[in-house]
């Protein structure tokens, strides 16, 4: 019990380290690292909390995809050439650090306001769980429960990443996103791409499958997917697909197609929009849970590949 308290604290005081290093580190790529490890060590304290879906995803997007992106504007902005920005006055960082206090603890305020024992749902979402078909609550929660926010946040995902196209100009618009990747092919940085995207591919698909049951799910899957075709672009093993061609375009829509599809039949043959008949529920649950895994980690691919910049 100890030992368990005194790990916790330790976590605790590392976590909180690391992320005051990378605000105060003054160099770029020092201060994405820290972030990755940041992100990592969070996903730590999570799978220490039960929440192992959380875990998933702050380890895929917070670290993962995120740390990808940071990485490559850090190196876009020092391949540029662009003159380093003047740094902010001492009554800038002044506020900025005291908003940060005051919403740290307005945060702590209000899990320490908390009733005990706390208001939930878990009894009654865990009761109708068998109607579902489900194993996993999260699954079931962001797909039944909660469905209608999960569609429209794979809508809001693709119209974040048409944002991202339109500012591509002109004479590129349709092409393929960012500069082509030109990695030594006997490298050991494709030499390592090449043994670790099958197998991440694997994991990826697997996350996915057992969401159903287990912790994983849709979104931990593509996410995991998208990382290891990112990885394989980096490599130069691999090459981003133009915006313009039809099947890229059809997946970008399928998450969100797939899921109204069900919701309409929902309406036509059950109580409601998104109301899955009992007998086929489990069946329409994967359904759309398939054609969500390939949206997002395409649109999640594509958000960090950013906008259409060649034609070949």
């Amino acid at each position: 019990m100890i030992t368990a308290s005194l790990f916790d604290i330790g976590l605790a005081a590392l976590v909180v380290s690391v992320a005051a290093f990378a605000i105060v580190v003054r160099d770029t790529y020092s201060a994405v690292v820290a972030f990755v490890a940041y992100g990592l060590l969070v996903s730590l304290r999570w799978v220490l909390l039960h929440a192992v879906d959380v875990a998933l995803t702050e380890a895929a997007i917070g670290s993962g995809l995120t740390g990808v992106l940071l990485l490559s504007a850090a190196a876009r902005l020092r391949g540029g050439g662009a003159p380093e920005p003047a740094p902010p006055s001492v009554r800038v960082r002044a506020l900025a650090a005291a908003c940060g206090v005051a919403v740290t603890a307005g945060l702590v305020g209000a899990v320490l306001s908390f009733p005990d024992p706390a208001p939930t749902l878990a009894a009654p979402a865990t009761e109708a769980l068998p109607a579902t078909g489900l194993g996993n609550p999260v699954t079931a929660v962001l797909i039944a429960y909660r469905a209608t926010d999960t569609l429209l946040e794979k809508v809001v995902l693709v119209l974040a990443l048409l944002g991202v196209w339109s500012l591509a100009g002109d004479a590129v618009w349709g092409g393929r996103p960012g500069a082509k990747q030109r990695a030594d092919p006997d490298g050991i940085l494709a030499y390592f791409t090449r043994r670790l995207v099958p197998v991440g591919l694997l994991v990826g698909l697997y996350v996915f499958w057992v969401g159903a049951t287990h912790p994983g799910g849709a979104f931990q899957g593509a996410t995991i997917v998208a990382a290891m075709w990112l990885l394989a672009m980096m490599a130069g093993v691999a090459d981003v697909p133009p915006v313009a061609r039809p099947d890229v375009r059809a997946i970008l829509v399928a998450g969100a197609g797939v899921f109204f599809a069900v919701g309409l039949a929902g309406l036509a043959f059950g109580d409601a929009f998104l109301a899955y008949p009992a007998a086929y529920a489990k069946a329409l649950i994967i359904a759309i849970e398939i054609a969500m895994t390939a949206t997002v980690a395409v649109t999640l691919t594509l958000l960090i590949a950013g906008a259409p910049e060649r034609t070949a």
